[in-house]
């Protein structure tokens, strides 16, 4: 499991931000692809794909990683 913080919410184009949140930590669903985005399960609770450098990588222990992904799941 990837986890990520979200560092920058500006409108992209045709992507909207709307559901993120500057500082809110974001858990990853996939790789980052090779145009550069992350599939992310958003405030909304669905994933969908963000340009990469909205985000900071973190890097978490497995134990805290599954802790994560339970408590972002409710």
């Amino acid at each position: 499991m990837k986890f990520v913080v979200c560092m920058e919410n500006t409108t992209l184009g045709d992507f909207s931000t709307d559901d993120l949140t500057i500082g809110r930590l974001y858990e990853v669903t996939g790789d980052i692809d090779l145009h550069g985005m992350l599939r992310i399960i958003d405030d909304s609770g669905e994933d969908y794909l963000y340009p990469a450098r909205l985000f900071e990588q973190l890097s978490v222990p497995d134990t805290t990683a599954k802790r994560l992904h339970y408590i972002l799941k409710q």
